[in-house]
């Protein structure tokens, strides 16, 4: 049965009732000890910018994070990639990048605007939205464009740990999702997808939704708020990765962006307050492997012309390596890990 065809059978089964409810939670199908929260901290946006790549090593070498992700098409990729390359315990993985979404600061496709023709604007860069690759792109040009990240990463001499989506673009199209698996497949690199309990994705997802809630003076703590739907194809999807022998996740979280006190404060200040938040997270999510997206930076006055994020994502450096954050993760014995390290256990695991 080739791939597309296993992917739309999975995803049938989801929605005729037939599919297998996901138990025990794939952390302890890792071998990891039942009714463990075992977390990978992940900065994501790694080589968009000189300021990204000090922010990303800062967090993973001083703090809590522990694998990162590295957008291949942006111009300091190979920075990140060859300090990686020098520090083998560092895990490095992909972050599949089909979108160009600042103003001035913007980069194309690895494979050339000629090879992929469907993915970039009138400027020749990637589209600016998520909306737009949709729109546009071909689930063909997706693929080679994929493929090309991936080239590029081993010619540089990086073994990509994971592969994951900047901007969930690969997850907003069944399309591109049978891609991405696929390749992640043929490479046998562990792709990022939550097929668990996804209490925090919930979460995340759910965030617009409660903003306006709350906007309206209508939301109220515990309220119930539908499940969204996308997230029934999840366990199905999880399983076939599963079987194809790559590691699953059991929830992520990935609105830490998100993140601020409603009054003004210092950027120390900031810094403590998300890292209450992960926190919070972490005593809320259920046992199983969880990954949380951060987007470290270290601060410079360059920044500003690249994104207003600046203070947000200097914050997520703050909180990795905030000590109360650490002190709480070691108290709980919270088991942080790898990329690297839950795709060694898959392969032990038949």
């Amino acid at each position: 049965m080739s791939i597309r065809s296993s992917f739309i059978l999975l995803i049938l089964m989801v929605y005729t009732g037939n599919a297998y409810s996901q138990k025990p939670t794939y952390a302890e199908m890792l071998g990891y000890p039942a009714g463990s929260k075992v977390v990978i901290f992940h900065v994501d946006d790694a080589g968009m910018s000189y300021e990204s790549n000090q922010g990303t090593k800062t967090s993973i070498e001083q703090g809590i994070a522990s694998s990162c992700s590295i957008m291949m098409p942006c111009p300091w990729a190979a920075d990140m990639a060859k300090h990686a390359i020098e520090h083998p315990e560092f895990d490095a993985g992909l972050h599949l990048t089909l979108t160009s979404e600042w103003k001035a600061y913007r980069w194309g496709p690895v494979a050339g605007k000629t090879q992929v023709p469907s993915l970039v604007d009138k400027e020749g860069n990637l589209w600016s939205s998520v909306e737009e690759v949709v729109q546009h792109a071909t689930a063909d040009d997706v693929e080679k464009e994929i493929r090309a990240q991936i080239d590029r990463a081993l010619t540089l001499g990086l073994q990509p740990t994971h592969m994951d989506s900047h901007m969930g673009t690969l997850f907003a199209s069944d399309e591109f999702l049978e891609r991405y698996i696929k390749v992640g497949m043929e490479y046998n690199i562990p792709v990022m997808f939550p097929g668990g309990n996804n209490k925090l994705l919930i979460e995340s997802m759910n965030f617009p939704v409660i903003r306006q809630l709350k906007a309206q003076g209508k939301y109220k703590e515990g309220m119930d708020i539908p499940k969204p739907k996308i997230l029934e194809k999840a366990p199905a999807v999880g399983q076939m990765i599963w079987k194809a022998g790559l590691p699953v996740l059991d929830d992520l979280h990935t609105i830490s962006g998100n993140w601020k006190p409603e009054q003004e404060v210092t950027a120390e200040e900031w810094g403590k307050y998300k890292a209450e938040q992960c926190i919070r997270i972490l005593e809320e999510m259920e046992p199983g492997l969880a990954m949380v997206i951060v987007h470290s930076s270290e601060r410079s006055d360059i920044f500003q012309y690249i994104s207003g994020s600046g203070g947000s994502r200097y914050a997520d450096m703050l909180a990795m390596i905030d000590p109360t954050l650490k002190a709480y993760i070691e108290k709980e014995g919270i088991i942080l890990t790898t990329w690297r390290e839950v795709m060694q256990r898959r392969q032990q695991v038949k």
